[in-house]
């Protein structure tokens, strides 16, 4: 079977926006390498990642399988490879909780993405997405989302919440949020917006004698503080967020 029956399109959904091209002459081998995560019953779990490869393709691809009333949160930083990419699948069991807080950060003519599949299999899970993209240059940023809630998980709560800052004309994000919902009795939203920075927050930090180019500077940290949010070890949400930040120097 060739290589191009076996890598995706952009004709599969998870990979709609995505830099299909920069998969060609990818092993096959590398490409369907995922990492299982389970985590046991009652227990907690918690992970950051930065996907910050210089060229070619950073890939990341996990499966997150959580027990009754455990929990699971990963925190992420997108911001390396011509195509960089965290795909996440995540299964929640009774009372289980799934938390994602993710950054998406692109400049030149790059495309860096987030893709999700959580499913809801069982009554009494809650999950909450958290992500936030800034591209510039010709960038494009991604977050795909897909909420799936068998007939059998009652009571569900899941959320998913996009924001994408485009610093330059030129630069695109793109949202795709899905839900699929067999249970009657569940709460599932989404939010998504796409803009440039607030310019009457600038005018009022200038006034204020804060100049361009902090003031620049103070409103994206605050857009992106958002995703790490729910990090309860501040000194690594601390990291995350200089991370971040390193990776945007030069254009703030």
């Amino acid at each position: 079977m060739s290589e191009s029956i076996i890598l995706p399109t952009r004709r599969d959904e998870a990979w709609r926006y995505s830099d299909t091209d920069a998969l060609a002459g990818m092993d096959f081998g590398t490409f369907d390498n995922w990492r299982d995560i389970e985590v046991a019953a009652g227990e907690s779990f918690s992970e950051t990642f930065v996907l910050d490869g210089s060229e070619g393709v950073d890939l990341t691809r996990l499966r997150v399988k959580i027990g009754a009333g455990a929990t699971a949160a990963l925190f992420a930083v997108v911001a390396g490879g011509d195509l960089g990419r965290l795909e996440v699948v995540v299964t929640l069991a009774e009372g289980a909780h799934f938390e994602l807080g993710g950054v998406v950060l692109g400049g030149g003519e790059t495309t860096r993405e987030i893709v999700t599949r959580i499913a809801h299999e069982e009554p009494d899970a809650t999950s909450n997405q958290v992500v936030r993209a800034v591209a510039w240059g010709k960038a494009t940023g991604n977050f795909l989302g897909r909420i799936d809630v068998v007939r059998d998980a009652q009571r569900t709560d899941a959320a998913q919440s996009f924001k994408g800052l485009l610093l330059e004309r030129g630069a695109s994000v793109n949202s795709v949020p899905q839900l699929e919902i067999f249970a009657d009795d569940v709460k599932c939203e989404h939010g998504a917006a796409i803009g440039q920075l607030d310019e009457q927050a600038r005018y009022y930090m200038a006034a204020r004698g804060i100049g361009p180019d902090a003031a620049r500077r103070l409103l994206v940290q605050a857009f992106l503080g958002d995703a790490f949010v729910a990090m309860e070890d501040e000194d690594a949400r601390e990291r995350m967020m200089a991370m971040a930040l390193e990776k945007l120097e030069g254009e703030l």
